[in-house]
């Protein structure tokens, strides 16, 4: 990496008429807001579609896009929607999120695009076929099970009756052929995200800014990829996990986190030659410049929890891939354009593999001003091969950490360290991560907002009240963009 910024929000948090971000007119308009500044990446969170809770790290394929981020007015500009279909607009909540009511809000105007193409298919018809023959590998797997999931009110797979939840060949098509129209709905949302989202690549790349995705290590039970992957994944012959993913206790749970992802076969996947990590990480790769794996030490090491336990703590370490699987993964994407999100419990192998790959681990500098050790975070401590943060989506916002988690040590340090008197410490600590000798410093858009607590995006280990912030238009403000800007000029940040 070039030495550069970068800012950190997720699409869903755009300003919206539609009740959720999306890759309308404003993300468009958020690109040009940090190509002004000087901004080098848009950083975002995973765009497959979210599970129960709403968390893009639970998604229910690891390939599809969100539906949810399909933008009404772009379909409307192409004849799949009329005035009339956007004149009952529900009156969404501006500053956050009401999933349920965007989301049948969403699926209702979808529908009537999808029933205006089958009258009338057009040029799209053309474009379908490739779609699909391209995304052959999952897309049709995603399309049966997002309508399987529709068709028995959202619920899990391994409740469905049994032939289906097993893909016996015989039930299961003939349920394809009964609900032909319901499968190819889902293909067609499908081709409508991964259109509008290539529109945005290619903004990106117009006015000069990258993006930085993301790529859980783990994917939900509940989702495509277990249902027609199960031999991947460590399982029971009722197909049910066998053992669990989780992380030991740490900053964020004295209990640790029980996530609940099956985990991986890895010996079974060594066979093939990691052949569906490879088609996961090209199809994102696709859609990115550059991704950032997270919980990358879960490929040196991982938490095995029995499926039983009800709490983390009662899990072991269990040896990852390491170094085989990255160089399978190499020789086939011709590279690794990768970011390692080493953060958690780091032992001595997870710092080897990270080195020997040459990848830029990361820095938090909510955990950088322990007084007693000092941390490695702390920003004299930094290399260049480094993406620091102010604070990462699973943080707190920089005001709402100082005000409230900080403690009594940590915050005389900050006023210490940076001069001030903590009445500025978002923008304090933003000129700490742009001054970094990190290559590339990146700052969640709360905090050059200057937002609290309540604003943040994710609380780990909370199950409740997350992924819902969204900016509104003051907090685009042309006084915030400059601010940025002479920032980024300052510490030679520039794209």
């Amino acid at each position: 990496m070039k030495r550069s910024a970068g800012v950190l929000l997720h699409p869903t948090c755009l300003p919206s008429a539609h009740g959720i971000g999306d890759l309308g007119p404003t993300a468009h308009a958020y690109l040009d807001w940090l190509a002004a500044a000087g901004v080098g990446f848009w950083q975002i969170l995973p765009l497959n579609p979210p599970g129960p809770g709403h968390s893009p790290y639970s998604a229910t394929s690891t390939f599809a896009g969100n539906p949810l981020l399909i933008n009404p007015d772009f379909l409307l500009d192409e004849g799949l929607l009329k005035d009339t279909d956007l004149a009952d607009l529900p009156t969404f909540p501006e500053a956050w999120v009401d999933f349920a009511l965007a989301a049948a809000w969403k699926r209702e105007l979808l529908g009537k695009a999808f029933a205006r193409f089958r009258s009338d298919p057009g040029h799209l018809a053309g474009e379908l076929e490739a779609f699909q023959s391209f995304n052959q590998s999952w897309l049709d797997d995603y399309a049966v099970f997002a309508a399987l999931k529709t068709a028995h009110d959202g619920a899990p797979w391994y409740a469905w009756p049994v032939e289906l939840a097993r893909r016996e060949p015989g039930a299961l098509d003939q349920w394809c052929a009964d609900h032909e129209g319901e499968i190819g709905f889902e293909t067609f949302a499908q081709l409508l995200f991964h259109r509008q989202w290539n529109a945005i690549r290619e903004h990106a790349a117009d006015v000069g800014v990258g993006i930085l995705g993301d790529v859980p290590i783990f994917v939900a039970h509940d989702s495509a990829d277990v249902w027609a992957h199960p031999e991947l994944f460590l399982m029971d012959e009722a197909r049910e996990p066998t053992v669990v993913a989780g992380v030991p206790p740490d900053y964020f749970s004295p209990t640790g986190q029980l996530w609940g992802n099956p985990l991986y076969d890895w010996p079974r996947m060594a066979e093939d030659g990691y052949a569906w990590w490879i088609d996961r990480l090209r199809q994102t790769l696709a859609t990115v410049d550059l991704v950032r794996l997270d919980h990358f030490r879960g490929f040196a090491a991982y938490w095995e929890v029995p499926a039983s336990a009800d709490v983390a703590t009662n899990g072991r370490w269990v040896p990852g891939p390491g170094r085989h699987f990255f160089d399978a993964i190499s020789e086939a994407l011709g590279g690794l354009p990768f970011v390692a999100e080493d953060l958690g419990e780091i032992t001595d192998d997870v710092v080897v593999l990270r080195d020997q790959l040459g990848l830029p681990g990361m820095a938090v500098l909510h955990f950088g001003f322990s007084p007693e050790p000092r941390s490695s975070f702390i920003p004299y401590a930094h290399h260049r091969n480094l993406v620091v943060y102010t604070g990462t989506h699973d943080n707190n916002t920089t005001l709402g950490w100082y005000l409230e988690d900080a403690t009594d040590g940590e915050r005389e340090l900050v006023r210490s360290y940076t001069g001030g008197d903590g009445s500025d410490v978002s923008w304090d600590l933003i000129r700490l991560v742009m001054a970094s000798v990190a290559d590339l410093a990146v700052v969640p858009h709360q905090d050059l907002a200057n937002l609290g607590g309540d604003c943040r995006m994710n609380t780990p280990a909370v199950a409740d009240g997350n992924w819902t912030f969204r900016i509104t238009p003051w907090m685009l403000d042309g006084g915030i963009r400059d601010r940025l800007a002479a920032m980024i000029a300052t510490y030679g940040r520039n794209r």
